[in-house]
């Protein structure tokens, strides 16, 4: 005989609950599956409540194995492996919606809901935004509830499983957080996942063609946050240095391969006062890190200093990273140049870009000296009609020549790129540094924000006797994006002819009241690391907490939160004292000798005891008739005075 493959419509009340903390679940996830995967969860979610409603039959085996498969291969496909978060969650996203297809009783809802709570907790797996915490505990809530519903008596009101999992949260709230915070913390995490988000990304590449960075320019994303330890330096030191390019095709700018560089630091004198600041840089899945120009020292591990004096990292940024710096703004770096490198500075293609290269020889023979040449070309884009704006027409081949004879329009790393290209046609070392410039600070926090929008290119000379000098041509042209920054010239009006939309003031503050926000979430919650639970733990009157102390301590406040809970349980679920007429009815149980039966009502206990005739029929009948009135008849303090008579008569 054929197995049944039909449904029955038992799941028509439990169903749709699962279906609902199945896409709750899968909510983070959306942006980052593919498309086909979050199309194919959708229409198995509506195949199988179509299938219930209707009382159809599920697939056959064969077509569920097969689609099994054809979807494996499909996340291969996408992800080249199966490893990692991103093919994690679409393997257990496409797992969820096809087993909606097999699910034929509630028992097999229970698996659902199991993987419901994996794809909550590895949506953590890729960040932990200010949001995620009231997520985690709206999604914890909804699953717990669904699970509640699947278990429900037929006819049982939401209303009960939403309070059973309202106590259920609350009761397991403080256990973890005292978990949370007394647990100790280690320095490196026992193992690693491969983070695949594809939205941490800084956007400065290593590479720089004129137009690159013009995205990033009308970006409000936070490529970090900055905090000084003493004053902080006013927005034209504010330098923040990335990379460093070296050379040019003709239209393109490129750097070398990332390596250390050897005894970099002896290239580099600092003079004047250090500047102590702490950087929190959110994901790039790059190597660069940034500091303020000059870093001299800082505590992010694996990071060293390349030849260009750049910071780069032994592996990519892939998460949230914190880490201390010291910088000089005063210095002076690579006084002696060899002439093989000094060549190498100098290099640019010989066919490309002519008329720029006519123009700085004629420039230089007419300057007479490198410092005055420099000055010239600035004073060259500061007079004549150059702008800046962030809608540069398109440049095309030769785009030096387009830009400074014909478009002349355009942003820092135009500029830096025709600076360099100058600079080097006239015999004089350059090279092209990529990073930030500027910053907004923002009084809530108390930290400097560095945004996407903020990201700049400028260039450094080398000058006989000086070394490397820092030169901002776009400083020449708009002074204002240089002095105030890009946040002030927003506000003064500059920003508009540069193609920046005027913000709401009132809006714009909201922003930095929530950038304060997830500042101080990144600080206390994201980075409470060994360091800040030994300082919680000295503020709370630990002296010298280490790994045993803390377990100690977490172990007796666990345990007395339990003993709390369980008290509250018990008094909350302790049987109801019994009444005065119970009492009274027991007494008179105890006098028949006779043990009433499970289940035994009175007027059928009193018809036993009768047929016994331990006592007078009239005296049994007498005091449960008044026990009947006295417990389940209107209220008669009458009745129970007389019951308390008879029973003392007996």
């Amino acid at each position: 005989m054929a197995k049944a493959r039909g449904t029955d419509g038992s799941l028509l009340e439990s169903l749709p609950w699962t279906l609902f903390a199945l896409v709750f679940s899968l909510v983070p996830h959306f942006q980052f599956l593919p498309w086909w995967i979050s199309a194919a969860f959708i229409v198995c979610g509506i195949w199988r409540f179509s299938i219930e409603k209707r009382r159809r039959p599920i697939p056959p085996t064969w077509f569920r194995g097969a689609l099994a498969l054809l979807c494996f291969l499909g996340v291969l496909a996408t992800y080249s492996t199966v490893s990692g978060v991103g093919p994690g969650s679409a393997l257990l996203a496409i797992m969820a919606a096809l087993k909606l297809l097999e699910t034929l009783k509630r028992r097999d809802q229970f698996v659902l809901l199991f993987i419901s709570i994996f794809l909550v907790m590895s949506s953590l797996l890729r960040e932990q935004h200010l949001w995620s915490l009231p997520y985690l505990l709206v999604a914890v809530f909804l699953i717990m509830t669904a699970w509640l519903r699947i278990s429900s008596a037929a006819g049982q009101k939401a209303r009960r499983s939403f309070s059973t999992s309202g106590r259920l949260v609350m009761y397991a709230a403080p256990l973890a957080i005292a978990m949370w915070i007394f647990f100790p913390r280690i320095a490196t995490p026992f193992w690693s996942v491969p983070m695949d988000t594809g939205t941490g990304t800084s956007g400065i590449s290593d590479t720089m063609s004129p137009g690159d960075i013009s995205s990033l320019s009308l970006s409000d994303a936070v490529a970090f946050r900055v905090e000084f330890k003493g004053e902080v330096p006013a927005p034209r030191d504010r330098y923040w240095r990335g990379l460093v390019l070296t050379v040019f095709n003709g239209r393109t700018w490129t750097g070398n391969d990332p390596f250390r560089g050897a005894r970099v630091h002896e290239q580099v004198v600092n003079s004047g006062r250090p500047v102590e600041y702490t950087i929190t840089l959110e994901p790039t899945r790059q190597q660069w890190v940034f500091a303020l120009d000059m870093p001299w020292n800082w505590t992010l591990e694996r990071t060293f200093m390349g030849r260009q004096q750049q910071l780069i990292r032994a592996r990519p940024i892939d998460q949230r990273v914190a880490y201390e710096a010291v910088s000089y703004l005063d210095y002076r770096t690579d006084v002696d140049l060899t002439e093989f490198a000094r060549s190498f500075y100098e290099s640019i293609p010989t066919q490309s870009n002519q008329r720029t290269q006519e123009l700085a020889k004629r420039m230089r023979n007419t300057a007479g000296s490198d410092a005055a040449f420099i000055e010239a070309v600035l004073m060259r884009f500061h007079e004549q009609e150059y702008y800046y704006t962030l809608e540069p027409p398109p440049l095309g081949n030769n785009s030096v020549d387009r830009f400074l004879f014909e478009t002349r329009q355009g942003f820092c790393e135009h500029y830096a790129s025709a600076f360099a290209v100058m600079m080097r046609a006239a015999g004089i070392p350059a090279r092209v540094v990529l990073g930030y410039q500027g910053g907004e600070m923002n009084p809530m926090g108390g930290h400097l924000i560095v945004r996407q929008s903020d990201a700049h290119a400028w260039n450094e000379v080398w000058i006989e006797d000086i070394g490397w000098r820092r030169v901002d041509p776009t400083a020449a042209v708009a002074p204002e994006r240089i002095e105030v920054g890009r946040s002030g010239s927003m506000f003064n009006g500059a920003g508009a002819a540069w193609g920046f939309d005027m913000p709401s003031v009132l809006l714009h503050r909201m922003t930095l009241y929530w950038d304060a926000m997830n500042a101080t979430w990144n600080e206390w919650v994201l980075g409470y690391g060994p360091d800040n639970q030994d300082k919680l733990m000295k503020w709370l009157g630990m002296d010298d907490p280490d790994w045993r102390k803390m377990m100690l301590t977490m172990i007796a406040i666990v345990i007395g939160i339990v003993l709390l809970i369980s008290l509250v349980l018990s008094l909350r679920y302790r049987p109801p004292k019994r009444d005065r007429a119970a009492i009274l009815y027991k007494k008179f149980v105890r006098k028949t000798g006779i043990e009433p039966s499970t289940g035994e009502t009175p007027a059928t206990f009193a018809v036993r005891v009768d047929g016994e005739s331990v006592m007078p029929a009239e005296t049994v009948d007498a005091i449960t008739s008044t026990y009947l009135d006295v417990r389940y008849g209107p209220p008669n303090p009458q009745a129970l005075l007389r019951l308390e008579s008879e029973v003392r008569n007996l």
